[in-house]
């Protein structure tokens, strides 16, 4: 007799548990886990067959509530975030590349805290072993054997500080996938895969989206893995229902805007048991609060709120953002701001930073931890290189990439930077170097003027220069820097960071002194 096995599915929630982007108290905003969680209520309730639940990753870092319990909780509590998985009760996990952001030992707390298996197939050991629960795992539903396979994307040693991951092996997914789909297809009826990575071509032309480096490769999986009989793709950050050669697929957007949803129809009589399958998204956004799960995490809320509220200092001028684009165009105070403190605390005179997002709105007059933290999303540290004028020419040949010249002639961020994935991060101002980026250029010949301290920036001239640790390994495409070229590092955050040089400069003054141009 024939049933229906439902998949509901989360992603790349970023700690975004309640309604809000932390911009201001009591927001209501069309997302957050809690609303995910009372849609999930809501279909396990309805459902005419067996429902598995997964997360597929991200789960611990993104928002200032996963930035107050990691660096500002003593001690460090990825438990109480976990409080909300666990009530919501998944019955599988993945690892998402962000879970390793705050080292290894928070996300190894983070594992044990949770009540369902943490899985990732490629990520091993120095013993060769998962370095979570495990690779898969088998569930009987109404005599059905059913697998789910954990996978993450394997492009994390390109960006992730090597103290995080160190003695930690990366194993290929396409090759991973492979091994394990032949070996569970001799022991289960249905095999699910749950991959924290998404898709290098378009779904429907096959074209390339990206450069086939090996970050997302859900296409080439689907296409050349047999026996895969449904996909829960994430990372990108896509909201995506289909079927991709004839398999279902979905991708749930992030921080809980939507819940993805596959129905696959079972007959136990069949030797290929699934005959049918249907996708579908279900948003959120107008979803109530779960109201139980409120109640678990109001303390986290609550303790992460006053937090964000603590005063660190004011500012005499204007350091607000109104236009994120203009921001990247035309230097802003708050950006300067962000070198200063960038050069302060390594002792250097040429730093670079990215306007992570466009939910960017610069400093008030009072400056609180909660401007400091959805200014800077991201729980970089920093580091100091040694690099050559060639390098910093061909850093920024990378940068200006981020701006193209529509067919009216006007100046636009390139369409690659915002889908499938936006990627503003990726897009780095400079300050100590006064420089112009003629966009009308073709690409890598845009740096028409490139100078220090008055005098051109000659190729073999030796400079030290602070970035991000992300940027610093090569992260977002940058080959020019490399964990090789490393000099010295700050290992606190920004965001420590930035309060530190509050508390020492309580009263900042907004200055720009436009050393870059960008012109078209």
């Amino acid at each position: 007799m024939t049933f229906n096995l439902t998949i509901l599915s989360t992603s790349d929630v970023h700690g975004f548990v309640y309604p809000t982007n932390f911009v201001k108290r009591h927001l209501n905003l069309p997302f957050g886990l809690l609303k995910a969680a009372q849609v999930i209520e809501n279909e396990r309730k309805n459902a005419t067959g067996p429902v598995l639940t997964v997360d597929a990753g991200d789960a611990l870092e993104g928002s200032p509530l996963t930035e107050y319990l990691a660096k500002f909780s003593t001690p460090p509590a990825p438990q109480r975030l976990l409080r909300a998985y666990n009530a919501i009760g998944y019955d599988v996990g993945v690892l998402g590349n962000h879970e390793f952001n705050y080292g290894l030992d928070y996300l190894k707390k983070a594992i044990k805290s949770t009540d369902y298996p943490v899985l990732s197939a490629n990520i091993l050991d120095q013993q060769k072993n998962s370095i979570a629960n495990g690779a898969y795992r088998i569930f009987d539903k109404q005599g059905v054997r059913i697998a789910v396979l954990g996978l993450t994307t394997a492009y994390i040693p390109f960006w992730e500080d090597p103290v995080h991951i160190k003695g930690l092996q990366f194993k290929k997914v396409l090759k991973t996938a492979r091994h394990y789909v032949e070996e569970l297809r001799k022991k289960v009826d249905v095999i699910i895969v749950v991959y924290h990575g998404g898709f290098e071509r378009d779904l429907k032309s096959g074209q390339e989206t990206e450069s086939l480096r090996g970050e997302n490769v859900g296409y080439e999986l689907l296409k050349t893995v047999k026996g895969i009989d449904t996909l829960v793709s994430a990372h990108q950050h896509r909201l995506i229902a289909t079927k991709l050669f004839g398999i279902p697929v979905v991708q749930a957007g992030h921080r809980g805007a939507a819940v993805g949803k596959i129905t696959l129809k079972i007959d136990p009589q069949q030797k290929h048991m699934v005959v049918g399958a249907s996708s579908e998204l279900i948003s959120t956004g107008k979803s109530p609060l779960h109201k139980k799960i409120k109640a678990i995490m109001t303390d986290v809320e609550s303790d992460t709120q006053s937090w964000l509220d603590q005063p660190l200092g004011k500012v005499q001028g204007d350091m607000k953002i109104t236009d994120p684009f203009k921001a990247r165009v035309e230097e802003s105070a708050f950006i300067e701001f962000i070198q200063k403190v960038q050069m302060a605390a390594t002792g250097t005179s040429i730093s670079a930073t990215a306007l992570f997002n466009n939910e960017a709105t610069g400093f008030d007059e009072q400056i609180t931890m909660r401007e400091v933290v959805t200014n800077y999303v991201y729980p970089n540290s920093l580091a100091v290189l040694r690099v050559l004028g060639a390098d910093l020419r061909a850093a920024l040949e990378v940068s200006a990439k981020y701006f193209m010249i529509n067919q009216q002639g006007k100046l636009i961020v390139n369409p690659r930077y915002l889908s499938p994935k936006k990627r503003h991060y990726n897009y780095d101002m400079y300050e100590g170097i006064d420089y112009t980026l003629d966009i009308s250029k073709p690409v890598g010949k845009r740096v028409v003027r490139l100078m220090n301290k008055g005098h051109v920036i000659a190729p073999n001239d030796s400079f030290e220069i602070v970035l991000n640790k992300y940027r610093a390994v090569g992260g977002g495409h940058y080959p020019m820097f490399s964990e090789g070229k490393i000099i010295r590092e700050n290992t606190e955050a920004m965001s420590e960071l930035i309060a530190d040089y509050l508390q020492k400069h309580p009263v900042i003054t907004a200055s720009v002194n436009s050393n870059f141009k960008i012109i078209k």
